[in-house]
């Protein structure tokens, strides 16, 4: 990546949009240079899609738990991993080194459906315990990590120097 991509990326983080006209609005590049580098970023695999951002909280979604999840399996991580991400309502699962093992969040509609999210891990085999924590204030909840950095942090730590 050369520092137009990098700059393409961060406004697209920063606008919400891929709209190339808006993109060019906000970085100054071609609008057919921004069409061929949003084609090159999607080939590569950086751009995985177009989806609209949502508002989970007017969506009615507005519940969130953070579960740290203990267990206790033999072999590969993932078996567990993969029934952990199969639970309605669950929208992240890390594998996590230190006192457990993963760590879950969930976005709800209700408590209702937190009882029942509980139920769905106690039923599988590997879960010793649970620790679940509800959040009462989402703080910083981006879908777009790219926001939470400077452009000149992200040209210095993405763009290859060979490309300059």
């Amino acid at each position: 990546m050369d520092e137009r991509d990098v700059r393409l990326l961060k406004a697209i983080s920063d606008l919400g949009t891929g709209s190339p006209e808006r993109l060019h609005e906000e970085t100054d590049i071609p609008v057919s240079t921004i069409h061929y580098r949003l084609n090159s970023l999607r080939e590569a695999g950086i751009i995985e899609n177009d989806l609209y951002d949502l508002d989970l909280d007017a969506l009615g979604l507005g519940v969130t738990v953070v579960i740290e999840v203990y267990t206790s399996y033999s072999g590969s991580y993932r078996g567990v991993a993969a029934e952990l991400e199969e639970i309605e309502g669950v929208t992240q699962v890390f594998f996590t080194m230190g006192e457990y093992d993963f760590m879950v969040v969930a976005r709800l509609p209700d408590s209702d459906a937190v009882e029942r999210l509980i139920t769905d891990f106690e039923a599988i085999d590997e879960v010793d315990r649970t620790n679940s924590t509800f959040v009462t204030s989402r703080t910083k909840d981006t879908p777009r990590p790219l926001q939470a950095y400077s452009l000149d942090t992200l040209i210095d730590a993405l763009v290859d120097s060979e490309s300059e």
